[in-house]
């Protein structure tokens, strides 16, 4: 016996129709890549975004065409963002930090109809123009008094273009399980490879990040999304913050510490999200300006381990709650966060910060467990670790075009190529990625556990340990640091500030200090050109 309820699909233009009837007036304020603040509502996101989407018909896009974005976080990727979906069309996100060939790679592989790209991108598509043949029309994102030359072929200007269409649309009618949008993962090995989000998923996991022990926006935040809208949905903010009716801060394309410390302190941001490369800047400029966060009540930090230092900065400095996150491109993205259990408030500071660290249980929608190399459930003791295996309703089922094959083991589990514990509680901590954890003498070393215990010395900005071939022990590790600013740390200082906070056989063999890490397009550490970089390293151990 079925039920007897309508059957109101989940769309993501229905976002938007709610955010506009029920929050019309609420602000969205972008930092325009042209410079000047600009000032809008969500009612006007809401026919702007209709309008984009009436323009995308005239031009001839259909349901399921690819439509392609190159943009910062600013109000007009918003109503890119869902008008491509309200047509119908597919909104693929593309990474501009990615190499050229990724991304001639990623815009032939998705076959993108239509491109609109931020004014400082421009000369990468430039650069690639003759190589991506499917793109018909480049929309370069910015009115006639600011668009560039450009030696573009197919380039019109964004705001000339809107003008074409009024907001008369009714939005395309989609099946929930049709395709909105395509993110491409970061491809570190091999090709990326792109997943495609339908509006069901999209819709769920928004509603999803609004849960009070996730991100929990309501109509009384103002919200600054620092993760970029092509990086998996900025985290899902993009529909949460309009559900909620949460006033939007867009902070375009200045990333630096003075330019996010203004934006969170003129706009009273409450929550803002971002990797921790981001987050170190803030703080920087904090410390060196004397000032303070007297608005922000909390910060999700994730893309990569969430240093203790940062942590602890953030909330006995600031008075800020830091939600330690995890996630992935294939899980849209969210699949952990770190909020507390009742009774957690009367833990030690140590005991507060050792539960923090660790990036978090899973909230409804997400299923999680820990299995061997033999595909063995293992306990959730917070001591056995193994392969982090994932699935829900927002977790992908397959590669877009089939690529890579099929993702999911017979009980359709994703293994998310990490190693982590789950502790009694439910708490996930993240040990190692599957190819990166060192393997010493039959044991396994975390080289994230490493990272963060280096990155808590005061002389070291930056951290990352890779292993190195040892005779006898297989593989030992390799602490590889940056210097903070000014400062001139020795080997034999970093390895006795490291004694009483690992195990003594986790300590490095070496410690050798670089003026740069590579970093991937997503801000992760590049451990595979670091392993490359040193593959000829001899430890002195050895």
């Amino acid at each position: 016996m079925h039920g007897l309820m309508q059957d109101w699909r989940l769309v993501v233009p229905k976002v938007l129709d709610h955010a506009a009837r029920n929050h019309g007036e609420r602000e969205m304020v972008t930092r325009s890549i042209e410079g000047p603040i600009r000032r809008t509502t969500l009612a006007e996101l809401h026919s702007r975004s209709r309008r984009v989407a009436k323009a995308l018909v005239n031009m001839g896009v259909k349901s399921g065409d690819r439509v392609a974005t190159m943009a910062w976080n600013t109000d007009r990727h918003m109503e890119t963002w869902y008008g491509v979906m309200g047509c119908g069309a597919v909104c693929h996100t593309v990474n501009p930090r990615l190499f050229p060939e990724q991304l001639v790679y990623i815009m032939n592989h998705a076959e993108d109809c239509v491109l609109f790209v931020d004014t400082t991108f421009v000369p990468v598509i430039e650069g690639i123009q003759d190589k991506i043949p499917t793109v018909k029309t480049i929309i370069v994102m910015t009115d006639e008094a600011n668009m560039p030359n450009t030696s573009l072929t197919n380039a019109v200007v964004y705001e000339e273009w809107i003008k074409g269409a009024d907001d008369d649309f009714a939005w395309a009618d989609v099946d929930e399980n049709d395709a909105a949008g395509l993110c491409y993962t970061s491809g570190t090995t091999g090709n990326p490879k792109g997943v495609l989000y339908s509006h069901r998923s999209n819709v769920l996991h928004g509603l999803v990040a609004n849960q009070a022990d996730v991100i929990g926006l309501s109509a009384q935040d103002a919200v600054l999304p620092v993760v970029p809208m092509f990086h998996a949905n900025a985290w899902a903010l993009t529909f949460a913050a309009p559900m909620a009716g949460a006033k939007l801060v867009m902070p375009g394309a200045k990333m630096d510490g003075e330019s996010i410390f203004e934006l969170l302190d003129t706009e009273k941001v409450s929550s803002t999200a971002a990797v921790p490369t981001v987050w170190l800047m803030l703080l920087q400029y904090l410390e060196a300006n004397n000032k303070e966060l007297p608005y922000l009540n909390k910060v999700v930090i994730g893309g990569s381990a969430c240093p203790q230092v940062m942590i602890e900065k953030f909330e006995n400095n600031y008075g800020v709650e830091v939600i330690h996150a995890w996630g992935m491109t294939e899980m849209s993205p969210m699949g952990t966060l770190c909020t507390l259990k009742p009774g957690m408030e009367e833990f030690s500071a140590e005991q507060r910060i050792k539960q923090k660290l660790k990036q978090g249980r899973a909230p409804f929608s997400v299923e999680i467990k820990i299995t061997d190399d033999d595909d063995k459930e293992l306990p959730h003791d917070g001591e056995a670790f193994g392969h982090l295996l994932v699935r829900g309703p927002a977790v992908v089922k397959e590669y877009f075009k089939g690529e890579g094959g099929d993702p999911l083991d017979a009980d359709d589990w994703f293994d998310t190529g990490d190693v982590a514990t789950i502790d009694e509680l439910g708490y996930m901590q993240i040990t190692d990625r599957a190819k990166d954890v060192i393997k010493s003498g039959g044991e396994w070393i975390s080289s994230i556990d490493l990272e963060n215990a280096a990155v808590g010395h005061p002389q070291v900005q930056e951290a990352a340990v890779i292993g190195i071939v040892h005779p006898k022990w297989d593989e030992r590790p390799l602490l590889i640091v940056v210097k903070a600013e000014g400062e001139d740390p020795s080997k034999e200082e970093i390895l006795r500030f490291l004694e009483d906070k690992i195990a003594k056989w986790w300590m490095p063999d070496d410690v050798v200090f670089t003026d740069e890490i590579p970093h991937t397009a997503t801000g992760k550490i590049q451990k595979l050109a670091l392993r490359e970089q040193f593959k000829d390293y001899k430890l002195p151990t050895a």
